[in-house]
This record gives structure tokens, C-alpha cells and sequence, in this order.
């Protein structure tokens, strides 16, 4: 296992684990942040461990022509119940990212760091925000790190059913306007398999990267 010390370098991508462990320790600053991502590589970890770097094997991503909408969902949508806001409020949604309850006990992996440096990552205009909201309420949104063709999702919530969907397809149908390659999802997630996402290989990702930067 390679230990990060204070300079700021990841090794290749190809050396982490059969689980995509990368590398252990460093720091979250803005500069090694935005190496990681440009690399492939993101922080994943608990807040009682160290920081730790992955690159996996498998990359889930969401090629934007691939979404699926439901039925049902094309429902909602025709409705036009939600409002929704690119970058307006990225606290707040980073805040219930951090704090809504799952429901699964295992309560979140945005550690206070983790907190701290996406704000930071934030104001010097690399991380985004998507804000949903009904009736003047924040019910939703996600967040993440925009790579300029390449949109890294980090974390998303919804407290009104479906309130999350309708930031992504909105997120979606915005980033096709930009002409961006995909949406990073980073790691098999089922609910947004539904929508679209599939794992490619990492080979596969970090060539989309390069090609993308």
C-alpha cells in the first residue's frame, strides 16, 4: 500500500487494489483534490480512518444519451411541480447530503474535512451544486466536482420522493447543452443502474478523462 506524505502526487491507477484502494493519507487541500480528480481518483473513508484514495476497477458512469426516464416519471416531470437551480445554494445542499438520515444506519461518509474542502473546492469554482425545490423548500440536490466536459457526482439527497431524480435529469439535460462526455458515479449504485449508469472499465474512464480535460 503507497502512504501519501505532504507533496502533492497520486501514483498510477493501475497499482491500486483488486477493491481500488490507491494510496493512504495526505490531505483534502484544493490542489491534491484536483489532482485526484483529473486522475481518476477520489476520497472514500470514514471518519474515525485515515484518508483513503480509490480508483476503481469498474467505473460506474451515466453516458448523458443513456438516461432512462419512467413513465412515471415523465409524469412528474410534465407536472412541473419543481424548480430547479444550478449552483445557487451548495452549503445547503452539502449540509443535508452530510446530515439527512439514509435510513440505513450506517449514517454519512462526508466526514467534517470532507465538508470543509468541497466548500473550499466550492468558492475557487471547481465543485457544483444542484438545488430542487417545491414550494420555495429545498427538498433535494447533489453535488459535485466539475472537470469542464466531465461532471464527478460526489452525493445526493431527496426529502420528498423523487426530489433527487429530478436534479439529475435536470443536471443531465444541462450538461448536454455543454456538450459534456458522461457523469461520474464512481461505484455500482442500483438506484442510479436504474437510470442509466453502467460500469465501464477503468482503463476504459480514464481515457474518457484525458481526452475530455
Amino acid at each position: 500500500m503507497i502512504f501519501l506524505n505532504e507533496d502533492i502526487w497520486f501514483p498510477p491507477v493501475n497499482l491500486a487494489d483488486e477493491n481500488g484502494l490507491l494510496a493512504i493519507g495526505g490531505d483534502l487541500s484544493y490542489h491534491r483534490l484536483k489532482l485526484a480528480y483529473q486522475s481518476g481518483i477520489f476520497p472514500w473513508y470514514s471518519e474515525q480512518d485515515p484518508i483513503l484514495w480509490y480508483s476503481p476497477p469498474e467505473r460506474m458512469v451515466l453516458f448523458l444519451e443513456e438516461l432512462k426516464i419512467s413513465k412515471s416519471m415523465a409524469q412528474i416531470l410534465k407536472k412541473d411541480l419543481f424548480k430547479v437551480t444550478f449552483n445557487q445554494n451548495f452549503r445547503a445542499v452539502i449540509n443535508q447530503c452530510k446530515t439527512i438520515d439514509r435510513g440505513d444506519g450506517l449514517g454519512t461518509w462526508i466526514t467534517n474535512d470532507m465538508h470543509e474542502a468541497y466548500v473550499e473546492m466550492h468558492d475557487k469554482g471547481m465543485a457544483k451544486s444542484v438545488e430542487v425545490w417545491l414550494d420555495n423548500k429545498l427538498v433535494g440536490g447533489l453535488y459535485g466536482i466539475d472537470l469542464g466536459k466531465i461532471f464527478c457526482g460526489e452525493s445526493m439527497f431527496s426529502k420528498v420522493s423523487n426530489a433527487s431524480k429530478i436534479g439529475l435529469i435536470a443536471l443531465v439535460e444541462h450538461l448536454k447543452s455543454k456538450q459534456y462526455a458522461l457523469i461520474d458515479c464512481q461505484v455500482y449504485n442500483k438506484h442510479l443502474a436504474s437510470l442509466g449508469a453502467k460500469e465501464i472499465p477503468r482503463l476504459e474512464f480514464i481515457k474518457i478523462l484525458k481526452k475530455s480535460m
